[in-house]
């Protein structure tokens, strides 16, 4: 089961999908219209570009994985996990491999998706499933690739989280900076730093620092030209195509920084083997739901 955060399909799905993520909370109207307007100003009115991204994903990696049928679980939109589990288990499966397309553990990110997962297949199926996969060689290699070779300085970004997620020992933002370190080592980067984007306005404070701020202490230190590499995300999001593409894109410009990032993973036929690799390594060790 490919599992995904979800996304709303069409402009008018939008309320729907915030409501869903806020889990009933009170949503206020400013947040709401803003979110609304990020969408549409991101020409997403009648289908999601994400949605397909995913479903292509999907698609390529049941053809590389030849014999293993592959389904798609999302945790905010649908098809929901537990469809995905239903639907899997009503077709006979006895294992389900669990991957989220995100490859750094969080107990805010990852742990839900096992939690939705564990109590939507309610023990009918053994799972094996996929913690973390931040160091795998292939996805460093991947995004190696990617920024070898640059002479701007890269910045490798991941969304934040509230800082308190850290008070508990979640691995994170050391899996986060574990990523990095090993990309820039594999690309032999000359010059490289990390920040954190996509903060929500929740009033408490959030990893840091964010994107924007980074950048304004990029430009005061003289960098003039700046590749974005987000390590904590796999396809063109809404954080990708709003928040860097168009936030931090319009600050540079402000700031006179060039500015670009690198191409995310999406279906990318060689990280659609990095998942398939995973898939096949957790099917030799399953383990009990």
């Amino acid at each position: 089961m490919l599992m995904a955060y979800g996304s709303p399909e069409r402009l008018a799905d939008v309320p729907a999908y915030y409501a869903d993520i806020r889990g009933g909370r009170p949503i206020p109207a400013e947040l709401m219209e803003d979110l609304v307007e990020r969408y549409r100003r991101l020409g997403i009115e009648d289908e999601s570009p994400l949605n397909a991204i995913t479903e292509e994903t999907r698609a390529a990696l049941e053809r590389e994985l030849g014999d293993v049928p592959v389904v798609t679980g999302m945790k905010h939109w649908t098809p929901r996990i537990v469809e995905a589990a239903n639907a899997a288990v009503g077709a006979g499966a006895d294992t389900v491999v669990g991957l989220v397309l995100a490859p750094h553990f969080s107990s805010m990110s990852i742990a839900g998706y096992r939690h939705q997962l564990v109590s939507a297949l309610g023990g009918r199926a053994e799972l094996a499933f996929i913690e973390s996969w931040h160091d795998e060689p292939g996805f460093i290699d991947l995004l190696a690739e990617r920024v070898r070779g640059t002479d701007a300085h890269v910045v490798f970004t991941a969304h934040s989280l509230p800082a308190r997620v850290l008070d508990s020992g979640d691995p994170y933002k050391d899996q986060l900076l574990e990523t990095a370190q090993l990309v820039a080592e594999r690309a032999a980067l000359e010059t490289w730093s990390f920040s954190f984007q996509s903060e929500s306005q929740t009033g408490e404070p959030w990893l840091g620092p964010d994107i924007l701020d980074h950048l304004r202490e990029l430009h005061d230190r003289g960098v003039r030209d700046v590749l974005v590499c987000p390590v904590g995300f796999v396809a063109d999001h809404l954080e990708i195509r709003w928040d860097l593409d168009h936030e931090a894109a319009e600050l540079a410009g402000e700031l006179g920084l060039g500015f670009r990032r690198i191409e995310m993973p999406n279906a990318d036929p060689a990280f659609v083997r990095v998942l398939a690799g995973l898939v096949r390594r957790a099917l030799s060790v399953p383990s009990e739901a």
